[in-house]
Parts: structure tokens; sequence; C-alpha cells
């Protein structure tokens, strides 16, 4: 990358005049489009914080010059600020007008870096305010479209599940309580955060970052950084609360001085994406078993500015070198509920899982295999066309389902009348799954029935009504909402049967009012009202089904 400015005494350096731009017609669709940084971010650490201005004030106080990282040269690119409904500057035409390079730190988009830039930069790190984005359309390169808006995001997590994602993980022990094997924080951050390698030995499950990524197609990019911690008590001072609010603290406290929590804020919501906190093995199951939820403590206090999100405590720890993959399957549905997913199994049950048969595996489930379609959904991973809706007024559509263990996994949802805003209503969702890639690790539960197919999921995701703690009116446990997990549901499967059934459907298939749980919820919450559709299941080529959907 070629340097655009050079150190200099000089506080102002101009770099050309930015033209009027109209984008090509050509170039107008938004799929094309890629975010590419933030304006201000000189580091290249895909943040705009307080280090970028750091960064401008020496430059501009001239001791020293501009990092590469921060220049973009416009060659065989288009580029635009802004939101891209809202074209407001550089181009191809711009470099006609003698800009060839374009740089993040001239903040105003005047062609000069001075002062003025500086107290722009200053006044938005100051408000904790968002430096505009900056897009690239690469001429010569296919951009994916773009994913599905995210229905979950504005329920009860706090890790966002499109974008990037940060967690601070804290491996603690007590002085009456060690780890039988003490996995150094590199290894704690290579099980979580390490890159896909399907190479690896543990693949699908080589790292909980790499799992996530080939879940949700490229839409989550998760990272952190794991610390080591000694409480200051015997581990029986912390037990007796659910919350763990005085260890949460305490280990909190303890790093607050070391640690800018604002690296933990990727999405720049004024709250902390997620913490873990895991202690060994040997603790109580009764107080340490793995769970995460909503901090439990004073909520008004703040770290660095920002509020906790969720907390993850747990004691299933790292076996060994290079044996974790337990641990990724434990953290990896602990975070489904940091993004806002409920737990699947049933609460106070001796057979505590939700769903069995073959088609009953679900991350959110019993911990085991990829999340499905219902999960993907709500989490946004699913890219623009990849959910179809079934239409009733067109009495029959045919539709292709790809995948789901392929980046061209897709679903098709049947509604219960008109499906509400952000899916939060009751419906059918169905997916074809594999045991391929995030699934393959399924073959290793020889006493269970595995294998692929079609399966249809049956959803009632409306929102309760509390304001202040929005979430799922029908999630698991909810006693008086589900009738004890007797009556209405998050997430049933159709066609349930014992982990011996295939309950996959086939070539051939058909699903009707007489297949098991192929019909609506009642006020009862009984399901017994007519689906008033049916499904004819048939093979199609290169690795895909065809379902043909019916309105009775």
């Amino acid at each position: 990358m070629k340097r655009l400015l050079l150190k200099t005494a000089a506080a102002a350096v101009t770099i050309g005049a930015v033209a009027s731009y109209t984008l090509p017609s050509s170039l107008s669709a938004s799929a094309e489009w890629k975010r590419v940084t933030y304006i201000g971010d000189l580091n290249d650490d895909s943040k705009f914080n307080v280090a970028d201005l750091v960064i401008l004030t020496k430059y501009v106080l001239g001791s020293s010059g501009l990092p590469d990282t921060g220049v973009y040269d416009m060659d065989n690119a288009y580029y635009l600020t802004g939101k891209r409904e809202e074209i407001t500057s550089l181009g191809q035409d711009a470099i006609k007008s003698g800009v060839k390079y374009f740089q993040l730190a001239d903040m105003n988009q005047d062609g000069v870096i001075d002062t003025f830039d500086l107290v722009a930069m200053r006044q938005l790190v100051i408000n904790n305010d968002t430096a505009q984005l900056v897009y690239r359309w690469y001429a010569n390169e296919v951009i994916p479209p773009d994913y599905i808006d995210a229905p979950i995001y504005d329920l009860y997590g706090s890790m966002p599940s499109q974008g990037d994602a940060r967690i601070a993980v804290f491996s603690v022990d007590f002085s009456d309580c060690k780890y039988e094997y003490k996995a150094s924080t590199d290894e704690v951050e290579k099980a979580l955060f390490a890159d896909a390698d399907e190479n690896s030995k543990l693949y699908p499950l080589e790292s909980v970052a790499a799992f996530y990524e080939r879940s949700s197609k490229g839409a989550i990019n998760l990272s952190g950084k794991a610390f080591e911690y000694t409480a200051q008590h015997p581990i029986s001072f912390y037990e007796g609360d659910k919350f763990h609010v005085a260890l949460i603290d305490e280990v909190i406290n303890a790093f607050d001085p070391q640690i800018d929590f604002n690296d933990y804020d990727a999405d720049k919501d004024g709250t902390i994406d997620s913490i873990m906190i895991i202690v060994p093995s040997s603790a109580s199951k009764e107080y340490w078993w793995s769970t995460s939820g909503g901090y439990g403590g004073n909520k008004s206090i703040k770290h660095d500015g920002l509020k906790l999100g969720h907390v993850i405590v747990g004691n299933r720890n790292i076996e060994g070198k290079n044996n974790y993959s337990s641990f990724c399957c434990t953290y990896s549905h602990e975070m489904g509920h940091c993004m806002g997913l409920p737990d699947y199994y049933l609460y106070n049950r001796d057979d505590f899982q939700g769903m069995h048969g073959s088609a009953g595996f679900e991350l959110m489930d019993d911990a085991a295999g990829d999340f499905g379609a219902a999960s993907k959904l709500m989490l946004g991973w699913y890219r623009e066309g990849q959910v179809s809706v079934f239409d009733s007024s067109a009495g029959e559509q045919t539709f292709t389902l790809y995948n789901s263990e392929t980046d061209n996994g897709n679903c098709v949802i049947i509604p219960r009348g008109d499906l509400a805003d952000k899916y939060r209503s009751e419906f059918f969702i169905i997916e074809y799954t594999s045991l391929d890639n995030n699934n393959l690790r399924l073959k290793d539960y020889w006493w269970k029935s595995t294998g692929s197919g079609v399966r249809v999921y049956h959803v009632e995701a409306t929102q309760n009504n509390n304001r202040t703690y929005p979430s799922w009116k029908y999630a698991s446990g909810n006693n008086e909402e589900t009738n004890n997990d007797e009556g209405i549901r998050f997430i049933r499967l159709v066609n349930e049967g014992d982990d011996k059934t295939d309950n996959f459907f086939h070539d051939g298939s058909v699903i009707n009012s007489s297949t098991k749980g192929y019909m609506w919820y009642a006020p009862d919450g009984s399901i017994s009202i007519d689906s008033g559709t049916s499904i004819s299941v048939k093979k199609g080529e290169d690795d895909t089904y065809i379902v043909t959907i019916k309105a009775n």
C-alpha cells in the first residue's frame, strides 16, 4: 500500500478536492457493496475509538506520520461513504479530479487533514458516536448478497449475532478448588477463537468461532481474549447464588484497571457483548453447571461506560492438550443464549430433551450438532433469498431445499395466517439437513439414530409483553405460559419419535394432518387445529430436496 501523506511539521496537507459523484446505474444494487471500515479507523482494528484519536493528534502536532493502513487506492474500485442508500462521496469520477487515494484521517472529507479533522474525531470519540462507514464495490469480484436482518437482535441477548462479537474469558480457580488440567490462556483462546481448520482432528469443533462461522455462513466473527484469576475466597463463599453476582463483580472489578471493556462491545450498543467465567470441573454441579443469562447484580454500574451484558459461568473444562470437543459444544450452546435464543430442552424432567429421533439434534436442545433452521432464522444467518414463505392464496407452491450444512442452505416457512413482523408468531419451518460439516460428529452418537433428510419444526415465536425484559413468551420452563412444558412451546419437532426413530422425511414422504405434530396450537395449548396444508417431499438433484406445499 502506498503512503499518501509523508511525515511533516505542517498541520494541514492537501490530498485533493473530492468531486461530486453519481454512482453508475449498473452498480446501484446494494448487494454488490461490501463494508470496508470506518472513517477514522487509523490503526486498522475495525474499530473507531480513542486509539485512533491518539494517532491523529500526533500527526497534527507533527510528531509522527499516518499509517499506510489508513490509505485506500481507488483504482479499479468504487468507494462511497455513509449509508449505501445515501451516497455522498468518492468514486472513479473523483480520480479524474486528481483524487487517487482516499485517507481515513480526512474526517470531514474536505481533502485536507488538519485540526478540523482532529476536532471532528475528538467530538465523535467523546460522544461515543460511530464514524461513517466506508463501503467498496469490487469491479472484478462477486460479493455475496446481504444477510437478512436478525429478528432476535432487540430481544433478550447482548451478544450480536451478525458482524463482530467479542468475549472476555476468565479462567478462575479457588484456594480449595483447582483445575485437574490447567489449560493456558493460549489453549483457551485456541479452543474458543481459532480459525477454521477442516483438517483438524477435532473438526467441526476445532473452535467455537470456526463452528459459528460455518453455521452462520460467515455472518458472525467471534473473537476475544482469555485471562486467569484466583478468587479471594474459598469456593463455598460464592455458592448459593444462582446468578453468581459476587464472583462476577469480583472478577470484573479486579480486571477493570487493565482491560478496556470498550474492546468487548463490538456492536457499539453500550453493552459488553458477553463475558465468560470458567471454573474447575470439580466445582459442584449444583452451583456451577454451565449456564448463561443477563447479569443479576446492580445494573446501574458501568465499566468503562458500558453496561454488563450476558454472562456465561460454567465448570465445563478443556480436558487436556487438544482435548476440548465437549468444551466447544457446551459453550457454543451457552453463547446461543447470549445472542438471545432460549433453551429447547425441557426443564425439571427426567427426559429433558425437547426433540427426539434422528431429526431431533439441535445445539440449543442437547448441545449436539448444528443450529437448526429456526435458530438460524432468528439469528439472521440466512442471506436474502434463502428464506421463502408459502402463500396459501397460491394454492400450491414448489420449493427447492439446499443442504443446511452448506452456504446455500435455505428454509421454507408456512405461516399460520399472516406472518408477524420479525417472525414473532406461529409457523412451520422446513429445512434439509445432513451429517456434513457442523453435523459431522453426530455420527459418534452410536446409540441414537442419525441421518439426513427433510425436517419440519413447529415454532411459536411470540414475544412477551414485558417492555423491560423482552423475551420469548413460550420459552422452555415458563410454567405459566407453557403449562410446565406440556402446552405451547417455542419449538417442537413435527413427526417426533424416540431416539431410535428415523423421523426425517425422505423421497416420497407426505406430511399432512395424520403426521404427528403437524397441526396448529389450540387455545388450551393442545396441538389440535388442522394446519390447512400438506407437504410432499421428493429427492432432487445435486444434493437437494423438492417440497411441494398445497393448501387444503
